[in-house]
Order: C-alpha cells, then sequence, then structure tokens
C-alpha cells in the first residue's frame, strides 16, 4: 500500500569527527540539547552544532497522531487538509521514500514547522540488501545521512518495513534474515558514523497474521540498533476486526524478545458498516496501552479506498475519537 513520494535529492559536507560516536538508539540513549529557534533552525551552524536530542520523542506522555498523505510532507497543504476534516493537527507526518532519491529536507523542516515530526519509510526496490550490506552504495548512504545531520531536525527512519511478507522485493521471498539484519546494522553504523544521532529508528514488521510462519526474532538487529517497534497491520473486512486480532498476535511475539514500545506506522480500515466500528477499536486499542505510542493512518485510495472522507459516520467517529486529549502534542515541545 505504498505511494513514491517526489523528494528532493540533498548533498551536504562531512560532519566533525568528534560526533561520530553519537547515535540515536545506543542502549544507554545519546545526543544532547541543540539550542533551537522557534522555527526550527540552530542558532549555531548544523555542522558545530550538537545533535538534536531526540530522547524526549522517543516515550512521550501522549500519543502521536500520524497521517501519511500524498504529496506531504513536500507539500503540507493535504496534512493541512486533513488537520481541518479530523479536527486535530498530525504530529507525526509519513512518506515513503525510494531507496538513491534524495533527502527531503524541505519537507521535514515543513512538517516541523507545523509542530509534526516526519517518518521517512525508506523502500530499496533497485538495489539487493546484501548489497547495502558489503557497502556498494555507501555514497549515497553517506549522503543522505549528512543531509539528514545537517538539517539537524528530528526524524524517523523506517527502513525496508514490511520485510516478514513475501510481497516486497525485500522481502522473505528474496532476502534472508541475516541479510536484512546486515544491511539494517551497515546503515544504522553509516549513521553514526556521520554523527546523524538526530534519526528515531523504527523496526517496522507487517502484523504476522498474514504470515505467521515466518518468526520475527532472526530479523531484529538488536536493541541497539532499533528505537521503536512499528507495526503495519489493517482492518479489513475478511477478519476479526479487534484491535487485540489484528495487532495483538504480534505485539506479544516481539514481547518474547523485545521491549521497546510500539508504534503502529500504517493502518487503516477498509470501508464498510464495520468501518466507523474498526475506527473505534483503533482509537481505544492505543489509549488502553501505556507502550503503544500512536499511530499513523494511511489516507489513500489504493488497492481499497482508506481515506476517511469517503466514510461520513466513520469520519463523524474519528474526529470525536481524536478530540481526546491524549492523542495529539507539539512535538517541539514534547
Amino acid at each position: 500500500m505504498r505511494s513514491t513520494a517526489r523528494i528532493i535529492r540533498t548533498s551536504a559536507g562531512l560532519v566533525a569527527a568528534a560526533l561520530l560516536a553519537l547515535t540515536a538508539c545506543s542502549p544507554s540513549g545519546s545526543g544532547s540539547p541543540a539550542a533551537h529557534k522557534p522555527d526550527g533552525s540552530n542558532e549555531a551552524s548544523a555542522p558545530a552544532s550538537l545533535p538534536y536530542d531526540v530522547r524526549p520523542l522517543l516515550r512521550p506522555d501522549k500519543k502521536y497522531f500520524g497521517v501519511a498523505e500524498d504529496k506531504a510532507p513536500h507539500s503540507m497543504a493535504p496534512v493541512e487538509k486533513y488537520a481541518g476534516m479530523t479536527g486535530k493537527q498530525p504530529n507525526l507526518v509519513a512518506y515513503y521514500a525510494e531507496w538513491g532519491a534524495g533527502f527531503d529536507a524541505s519537507g521535514v523542516r515543513k512538517a516541523w514547522q507545523s509542530g509534526a515530526i516526519t517518518l521517512m519509510s525508506w523502500e530499496p526496490f533497485h538495489i539487493s540488501l546484501a548489497d547495502i550490506a558489503a557497502g556498494k552504495d555507501d555514497d549515497y548512504i553517506r549522503e543522505y545521512a549528512t543531509a539528514v545531520r545537517k538539517l539537524n531536525l528530528p526524524v524517523v527512519l523506517d527502513f525496508a518495513d514490511e520485510f516478514n511478507g513475501g510481497w516486497e522485493n525485500w522481502g522473505t521471498k528474496h532476502v534472508t534474515a541475516a541479510e536484512f539484519v546486515a544491511a539494517w546494522r551497515h546503515i544504522h553504523d553509516v549513521f553514526a558514523d556521520v554523527g546523524a544521532a538526530n534519526v528515531i529508528w523504527a523496526w517496522s514488521p507487517n502484523v504476522i497474521n498474514p504470515v505467521k510462519q515466518v518468526k520475527l526474532k532472526p530479523y531484529y538487529p538488536g536493541d541497539g540498533y532499533v528505537d521503536w517497534i512499528g507495526m503495519i497491520g489493517y482492518f479489513t473486512l475478511q477478519s476479526d476486526n479487534a484491535f487485540d486480532s489484528v495487532f495483538g498476535p504480534t505485539m506479544r511475539e516481539v514481547r518474547t524478545f523485545s521491549k521497546k514500545p510500539f508504534i503502529i506506522v500504517e493502518t487503516a480500515a477498509e470501508p464498510g458498516e464495520r468501518r466507523r466500528a474498526d475506527v473505534r477499536n483503533l482509537f481505544e486499542g492505543v489509549a488502553a496501552d501505556d507502550d503503544l505510542l500512536g499511530f499513523v493512518w494511511f489516507d489513500y485510495r489504493k488497492r481499497a479506498d482508506w481515506r476517511l472522507k469517503v466514510s461520513p459516520l466513520a469520519l463523524a467517529e474519528f474526529k470525536r475519537l481524536a478530540a481526546d486529549d491524549r492523542f495529539g502534542f507539539d512535538v517541539r515541545k514534547p
């Protein structure tokens, strides 16, 4: 359920060697506060300033209220329209970045100025994970990481999600668990080498329901390489729509090897008579679990029409539940 975003290639210089050891998801946490102006820019130039301290954003007191909209965050107009429709400003904006394209620094900055952090789903369509792990695209990774560091705003990076399914180029039909882990760790290490500690790393399997035979633990890079456990799961008419039925089996399996917090990085409910109840189940399930940080609604028409606007009753229920103060906060003031 993807739509490749239009994004701008950005290049940047190398970062001071003193920052090499700082990583966003080392076991003890990392990064130090930098001086930030109200518009999200830094008082000092990015290479001279410390990496943005993402730690307050890792387990905030309130929930992330996220959305994926076509053309966002490069254009924030669809997000503003969504905010008007749902009655609440999203504070997490997801987009799909094809491997080989540049970092959308402009879009990330626009999202930040609206009070939202950007989640980049990085999709390696045209390169093997074995080649990534072997360093064959290090110039590109380093350029991307340096651009992230230079902007020095917090971003979420979600690499090769849905890896436990066979439908993606980087999924189980094409890649071994060892290759996936090696590629993930290599990318993370390159980011660390350039001091890009302003990244929150989200490891995001598809919910295990359709692929129960694929065990997740062999694909896990380790707690030192991951900040959030992302999940991708949809409420469909062909399945039980209880929140625990959709997400519970995955969460219980993950808890056998990691205690990192969960976040639903992509979800929606299929249109139909049950959609209003599905929306209620989503909000109630997220609100009930202190270890579940929030969700991103996939507001696209792709394979099915997941857009909220096509279901007035479900939209009204969504708007009612989104008014709960537990959902949404200004990420600039966590």
